[in-house]
């Protein structure tokens, strides 16, 4: 089982389910360093980030193939739409004949995590290579994906949202509610304080028409937010549904910048 560091899994998962984590990478000053891996800068605001090459897939993957004794890999990454990853993991698996199958999740950050973490379960329980990658499928596409941010310049200088959306909401001193659609971040609808928008978050996720099974609250230099955020969830939501806090890592916070809140919700 092979995904990337968007996924946002607790190292103690990954530990557990044996998972590979591909670091994607964070260029700062002219230097490439490795997510989870190298020391990154603590501030952000003039870094840039890049996907895993097509090498270092390549090497996780056949290592990953080795491990499985030649049973095949799945490798679960995060969506196209947000990254030059998926074309680095599909020239790496075409390297490796048809035994790497790639699941793209058309999300990222927990949206990512639970499906790479079902697609372990399953493969840990004896699961076909087949009835893995659907599993990762299916974890994937239910999933939903909810994000406010304190400001919108950093994904718009990366590219992860429109200029137009970008600028209204700088002009209107909007807090934006986004969620990710079809593997895209676009605008949900528009509050305007970040107190609505916190409560935006927490009825989309209540709303849901399907069951909720888990739900991750992200955050970048707001832990006292998310915390609130992840406090009024467990009230509205029913007891014992699995919910965790975390920050979101540097390549992801690098494009959302700090202030951030976000919620990712599993629904199968």
């Amino acid at each position: 089982m092979v995904t990337d560091s968007s996924c946002c899994l607790d190292p103690e998962l990954v530990e557990r389910y044996d998972i590979r984590v591909v670091p994607l990478h964070v260029i700062a000053d002219g230097v490439e360093l490795r997510e989870g891996v190298d020391d990154l800068p603590a501030d952000l605001s003039g870094v840039t980030t890049s996907g895993p090459s097509p090498a270092e897939l390549t090497q996780a993957y056949a290592d990953a193939l080795s491990d499985s004794g030649g049973d095949g890999v799945v490798a679960v990454h995060l969506s196209r739409e947000l990254s030059g990853t998926w074309s680095a993991a599909r020239y790496a698996a075409d390297a490796l004949g048809d035994r790497v199958q790639l699941v793209d999740s058309r999300t990222t950050a927990m949206g990512l995590g639970f499906a790479a973490l079902a697609a372990a379960e399953a493969a840990r329980s004896g699961a076909s290579v087949r009835e893995v990658y659907d599993r990762a499928v299916e974890v994937a596409a239910h999933s939903r994906t909810l994000l406010v941010v304190d400001r919108l310049d950093h994904l718009r200088r990366g590219g992860r949202i429109g200029t137009a959306t970008a600028l209204l909401g700088t002009a209107l001193a909007m807090k934006p509610v986004l969620h990710l659609v079809d593997g895209r971040l676009v605008l949900r609808e528009k509050t305007r304080t970040m107190t609505k928008a916190m409560t935006k978050l927490v009825d989309g996720v209540v709303d849901s028409a399907e069951p909720v099974t888990a739900v991750a609250v992200h955050h970048r230099e707001a832990p006292e937010r998310a915390e609130r955020l992840a406090a009024e969830l467990a009230e509205r939501l029913p007891a014992g549904i699995p919910l965790s806090v975390s920050e979101l890592d540097a390549v992801l916070g690098a494009h959302v910048g700090p202030g951030a809140v976000g919620v990712v919700v599993s629904r199968a």
